[in-house]
């Protein structure tokens, strides 16, 4: 049985460049590979064919004899034969499985070339501040207990006046490789788990880790208009990496407290405000405070009903990074009156008995509707 075209294997063009090949290889041995598809033979002698042929077409030498003799230029033990898969194979796939199946193999595309140096932990601090705070803003001093570098070995996790060695095991690159049928391994190295040296001699202070706990004091500015839930991230300021790494993020999530006065929803603040009925019946005026100290006039006209809510423009909550501001509503509750007198009592009776559908004209409708669905006997 003839081999298939290489260029067919890989679903490419002839005059197909050096990164249209390495594509579709990826791709095809993304989706053939043995460890994707267990136990299939037949995505096995794919990704075999496909292996085959991206060796012969990612090698300029290979590919010029393939184009022009075909595979009759590998038989025979010509030009090495593209089947036999030998240590240049390995050698010169070797950063192609890496990017594929870095984490298949213990990799991981982001750690590669760190040495192990993994950055230090993001921390989290939750912050509680007054209604008046996030109105206004507020520079603020938190204490944070971390891990920071270790002072007596600057980090590196050796007795001071000693150095950490390289690692006999990878030679300092902090991994290993070992052959797997036709392709290498990489695996992180077990000796140095990845840092590519090894510490002969601790620190006594830290035990080689390069860290010790402390409390620190960060100042933190509380921008004007945050609502409850914002998150800030203070960048460098969470846990230092172990033996020199690059340290973690501190995020502090912000909760307002609850006002004894106010009640917000985004940049508008409400509010509600008792008045007597007198007040609601005749009209008044009505001074609201508001965060910034000072004070906001409602003018109540008269004949305002209990629930009423008043509008007043840009004197709510600041708009975060922004210029503009929110609204405040002031919604007034007419309150009824108790512990009446003798005297009250006489006097409300004459205004009811002097009263008419005028003076409350939607209890008076309101009778009438009822009056109207039970057929005129209902009475107001």
């Amino acid at each position: 049985m003839s081999k298939r075209d290489y260029y067919d294997i890989l679903g490419v063009a002839k005059n197909a460049d050096e990164a249209a090949l390495k594509s579709a290889f990826r791709k095809l041995a993304m989706q053939y590979h043995p460890d994707k598809n267990p136990g299939d033979a037949e995505a096995e002698k794919r990704f075999k064919e496909i292996n085959e042929a991206y060796q012969v077409l990612s090698d300029g030498q290979k590919r010029a004899a393939y184009d022009r003799f075909g595979h009759a230029a590998f038989e025979n033990g010509g030009g090495g034969g593209p089947g036999g898969f030998g240590p240049d194979f390995a050698s010169s796939m070797s950063d192609i499985f890496e990017d594929i199946f870095g984490d298949v193999f213990g990799g991981g595309g982001g750690r590669r070339g760190g040495r192990g140096r993994e950055r230090g932990a993001d921390l989290r601090y939750n912050l509680e501040i007054s209604l008046e705070d996030a109105y206004s803003g507020k520079d603020m001093t938190i204490k944070v207990p971390t891990s920071i570098t270790c002072e007596a070995c600057t980090g590196t996790g050796a007795k001071p006046g000693s150095k950490p060695k390289t690692c006999p095991t990878c030679n300092g690159q902090g991994r290993v490789r070992a052959m797997q049928g036709f392709f290498a391994i990489e695996r992180t190295c077990p000796t140095c788990h990845g840092r590519g040296e090894v510490i002969e001699d601790p620190c006594r202070n830290c035990s080689g880790s390069g860290r010790t706990l402390k409390e620190i004091t960060l100042s933190v500015e509380i921008p004007a208009g945050v609502e409850d839930g914002t998150r800030m991230r203070l960048s460098g300021k969470g846990e230092a990496g172990a033996r020199g790494a690059p340290p973690g993020d501190l995020y502090i999530f912000l909760s307002v407290k609850p006002h004894g006065f106010f009640s917000r929803d985004g940049a508008d603040l409400f509010c509600r405000v008792p008045i007597s009925m007198v007040a609601a019946a005749l009209g008044t005026d009505i001074k609201v405070p508001t965060l910034d100290g000072r004070e906001a006039v409602i003018k109540v006209p008269e004949g305002t009903q209990s629930g009423k809510q008043f509008r007043q423009r840009a004197k709510g909550m600041p708009v975060l990074r922004s210029k503009e501001m929110g609204d405040l509503y002031v919604q007034v509750l007419v309150e009824t009156p108790q512990n009446l007198t003798k005297r009250q009592r006489e006097l409300l009776s004459e205004f009811e008995k002097d009263s008419s559908n005028a003076t409350s004209p939607e209890s008076a409708g309101f009778f009438s509707k009822v009056k109207d669905f039970f057929g005129g006997s209902a009475s107001g």
